[in-house]
């Protein structure tokens, strides 16, 4: 297995630590703790592509485990902050939605041969996301008062969503032959 692919794989793994710190309260210091594992492992997102494409190391597992980390990571934290009170169930549900579909169209495609990238809608969107949810952690581990940080919260929140919209649009909209042949 290639760097890319241990840093991708890396990423998955910090998933349940990060999640038992964001929902424990009996840690000192856990929402920090949830705050750096969720931005270490957003870094290796950065990091895992990067080095697969500078040193030509791109890989059929890394183009499937790649997203697949990424959603992990932003559906476990987003699902999180809906049983925190820190986000709505609505576009959580959005985004859950175009994941399962996304991730549908690269099981169809797949059957055909057809690996089916990250665009840059797909990346975009994700880094979009990423950001928002440290934005959102950063305020649950230091919480200071006043009603700015929820709204700017859900507005960051429901950008995320638009673009998780366009994004899947993206992917269907490019994909549709393949779509519509296999049904």
């Amino acid at each position: 297995m290639n760097l890319p692919n241990k840093l991708t794989c890396l990423r998955i793994i910090l998933v349940p630590f990060f999640v038992f710190f964001l929902l424990t309260d009996i840690v000192p210091l856990s929402k920090l703790i949830a705050l750096v594992l969720f931005i270490a492992a957003s870094v290796t997102d950065a990091l895992d592509g990067h080095i697969a494409r500078s040193k030509g190391l791109v890989t059929t597992f890394g183009k499937f485990l790649d997203p697949l980390a990424d959603k992990v990571l932003v559906i476990s934290a987003l699902v999180c902050f809906v049983q925190t009170g820190l986000c709505g169930a609505v576009p959580v549900l959005i985004i859950i939605a175009r994941e399962f579909m996304v991730s549908g169209l690269r099981l169809v495609t797949a059957d055909k041969g057809i690996v089916v990238p990250a665009n840059i809608w797909g990346k975009l969107k994700t880094a979009f996301t990423m950001v928002t949810i440290v934005f959102m952690l950063f305020f649950y581990a230091f919480p200071i008062q006043g009603a700015v940080i929820p709204i700017v919260s859900t507005v960051l929140i429901w950008i995320s969503t638009v673009l998780t919209v366009i994004s899947g649009w993206t992917y269907l909209n490019a994909y549709k032959g393949e779509i519509t042949s296999s049904m």
